[in-house]
């Protein structure tokens, strides 16, 4: 962060300082919700929690030596009190964009699915090119990006910020925070239906982040989703399409995957063509890449740059398509981050097309996808029938009702499943179970937690 006194961020924020011996202190360092990682010189925001108040950490944070707090009410510590701890890091993050990161470029990245592997992927090629900051994990809404924002300076030269949305609205107030220079779609899926009603309410949404771009700017859109490319029309900023048809202005050709899921192909591009071996698993990653090379290629790299470094490129984000052997053979795959329907049924597209390429046994773990609302049902039901189309050998799922229906639809499709109660009851089944060279997918929504289970298979061996 730029350094600036906590006199001014006080004006900035609109709030008043309290336990201040000196306003002309300065904040050096980022922002922070997390007293135990706030940086020296940094500002600590103390946001309200499920469990806790951030506010009873202001003390640990500012021991750890930030500066200051962003605070709702005095706190006993040097704060800065403002009526609202989120609007004023919102108002803070402005601040830096505009008057600190003239010559920085904001490259904006969405989509129902694949926008923190499409935004990894992108940080690991914009380096190249100039000093990039990106957001970390996925802290992609109000709380994270002005985190985000805050960890640029004057020499960063690329700030790639994820931004999601659960409701109409949450991207223009993003964008407007931080405005793009280029902004990318990855699609638009089922991520969130509950919530938004229909795929055209969420193809609305998810076009705000096209909205907020200037005319001299770049929308980077997916080709093979019509609801994405129509999104064109809602800008006078340049339209770079990507995708697997030969129509996008980058796609790929030739798409294969070896034994270990891994996707290879051509990059095919405006100014030429090179191959690609990606190191990330799952074909749905091509797509990621192509969209992050879109982005690349925006800038000072050629399509062999571009093509060596996406080949160079490694998972960063946890839990997703997380590939490990055991010593007995078993590979599990941890994609337990979240998941929806089209997420769901890429991961076992992925799972089968690796039984497939080196003769072994599939078995794919799942627990219940959220906030479907009415089509939560039907959506499982249609999962369950797609893990006994594409083949998977057997069917774990994990829960309540949901799950049972995924067990209920694979069953009547005539896949061997099994429905459990919980993860305890699957590690043991799985634990007897499990073959030597058997390949496991594990994968549920965010708030099933199973990556536990994932990563409890990682430390099993095959019984005798």
């Amino acid at each position: 962060m730029e350094p600036m006194s906590l006199a001014a961020i006080a004006s900035v924020t609109g709030g008043h300082l309290t336990d201040v011996p000196d306003p002309d202190t300065q904040v050096t360092a980022p922002l922070d919700f997390d007293s135990r990682t706030t940086q020296p010189g940094g500002l600590f925001l103390a946001l309200p929690g499920e469990q806790t108040d951030g506010h009873a950490f202001a003390a640990d944070a500012v021991r750890t030596g930030a500066a200051a707090v962003l605070a709702t009410r005095p706190v006993g510590t040097p704060a800065i009190v403002v009526d609202d701890v989120l609007v004023g890091a919102a108002r803070l993050a402005g601040h830096l964009v505009r008057s600190c990161l003239p010559d920085t470029t904001i490259v904006a990245v969405t989509g129902s699915a694949g926008k923190t592997s499409t935004k990894d992927l992108i940080a690991q090629l914009l380096p190249t090119a100039g000093p990039t900051v990106a957001t970390e994990q996925s802290y992609n809404n109000e709380i994270g990006l002005p985190l985000t924002v805050s960890r640029a300076t004057a020499d960063t030269r690329y700030l790639v910020l994820e931004m999601g949305a659960r409701h109409l609205g949450d991207l223009h107030a993003l964008t407007t925070v931080a405005p793009p220079r280029i902004s990318v779609v990855t699609n638009v899926g089922t991520a969130h239906l509950g919530e938004f009603g229909s795929q055209d309410a969420i193809a609305q949404a998810k076009g705000e982040i096209i909205e907020a771009l200037p005319s001299h700017g770049v929308a980077v859109l997916n080709a093979d989703d019509p609801r994405v490319l129509d999104m064109g029309h809602r800008t006078d900023a340049r339209v770079v399409s990507f995708g697997t048809t030969k129509h996008a202005d980058v796609h790929a050709t030739g798409i294969t995957l070896d034994a270990e899921g891994r996707p290879r192909f051509t990059l095919v591009t405006p100014a030429g063509a090179a191959p690609v071996r990606l190191r990330l698993t799952g074909e749905h990653q091509v797509l990621n890449a192509l969209a992050a090379a879109a982005v690349a290629l925006e800038t000072s790299l050629c399509a062999d740059d571009v093509a060596e470094l996406l080949s160079a490129a490694t998972a960063q984000s946890r839990w997703r398509m997380e590939t490990t052997t055991r010593a007995d053979g078993v590979t599990i795959v941890n994609d337990a981050y979240n998941a929806n329907p089209d997420s769901m049924r890429s991961s076992l597209e992925t799972l089968t097309a690796m039984g497939q390429a080196a003769d072994r046994r599939t078995i794919a773990v799942l627990g219940q996808m959220n906030e479907l609302g009415p089509q939560s049902r039907t959506a499982h039901e249609a999962i369950g029938r797609a893990a006994a189309s594409l083949g998977v050998d057997q069917l774990v799922v994990i829960g309540g009702d949901e799950a049972r229906w995924m067990q209920e639809a694979a069953k009547a499709a005539g896949l061997g499943a099994v429905h459990l109660p919980d993860q305890d009851t699957a590690r043991a089944l799985l634990r007897q179970t499990l073959l030597p060279g058997d390949i496991v997918l594990v994968k549920a929504s965010r708030d099933v937690q199973l990556q536990q289970l994932a990563e409890a298979l990682q430390l099993l061996q095959a019984a005798d």
